[in-house]
């Protein structure tokens, strides 16, 4: 893949299902009252990366391709 992303998560959103942890054990982490944390705001895009964002049962995770913030996930419409 090449790109690097900008990764957030939506702390208001998040659940805590843990399905991000799960797809992207590298990526996420899950605090004391269970809300994601992206490990590191800038990473390789990785397949891993993204299958935890698709995985999230809320849209919480976003993924922007650094430099020019275009969006990766959730795709635009």
């Amino acid at each position: 893949m090449g790109d690097r992303w900008h990764v957030e998560v939506d702390r208001g959103v998040c659940i805590g299902s843990g399905m991000c942890v799960t797809s992207a054990p590298e990526g996420f982490r899950l605090d004391s009252a269970r809300q994601s944390h992206p490990q590191e705001s800038e990473v390789d895009a990785s397949e891993d990366m993204l299958a935890a964002a698709e995985g999230c049962p809320v849209e919480a995770i976003t993924l922007t391709l650094l430099g020019s913030g275009e969006s990766v996930y959730p795709p635009e419409d």
